[in-house]
């Protein structure tokens, strides 16, 4: 009877130990801008996988493979290296574009994993673009550094988005 109650004070002692062990929680990012120019043509910008490159200016430099339909992969070229995104669905009817992270690298973006989506949708005379990611940080650790912790994760994120949907207006301005 001792050595029962002994192991079920043990466990509850043990309970809250075992709680707090669990690995990180999805973070998220989400971006709108409108944009002064037709959904047509902002959707024309986004919609090649490839593109990237063509108005986001922390890329430098864009590889796709596989063409312009879902199982793509693209090679982004950072700052601070490479990382591999996967194409996941292209809508056209929805002005939709979803990919997501296949290769991580942490120098270069401070996440281990994530899943966005580019959305393109009529706002009077112009367009609203709605940029949304989902992600794990770098580390996924229970104590990561703070380099590559929630909110480095965050911070990288909405920053790539930010600056995205800044250079994609400039580029449906003309700019």
């Amino acid at each position: 009877m001792l050595q029962r109650l002994a192991l079920a004070f043990g466990l509850l002692l043990l309970g809250p130990l075992l709680a707090t062990a669990h690995g990180p929680t999805p973070q998220r990012a989400d971006e709108t801008l409108a944009i002064a120019a037709p959904p047509d043509a902002v959707w024309k910008l986004v919609s090649g996988f490839g593109t990237i490159g063509d108005w986001h200016p922390l890329v430098q430099k864009v590889a796709v493979t596989g063409g312009e339909a879902a199982g793509a992969e693209r090679v982004l070229t950072l700052a601070k290296g490479e990382i591999t995104e996967g194409l996941d669905e292209v809508d056209t009817g929805a002005k939709r574009l979803s990919y997501r992270l296949l290769k991580e690298n942490p120098e270069a973006l401070p996440v281990s994993f994530y899943t966005a989506t580019i959305e393109v949708k009529p706002a009077g005379d112009g367009s609203e673009v709605a940029w949304s990611a989902r992600f794990y940080r770098a580390d996924t650790t229970n104590e990561p550094p703070e380099d590559r912790n929630d909110e480095a994760a965050v911070a990288a994120m909405t920053d790539f988005i930010k600056q995205g949907l800044e250079g994609l207006k400039a580029k449906a301005a003309g700019k």
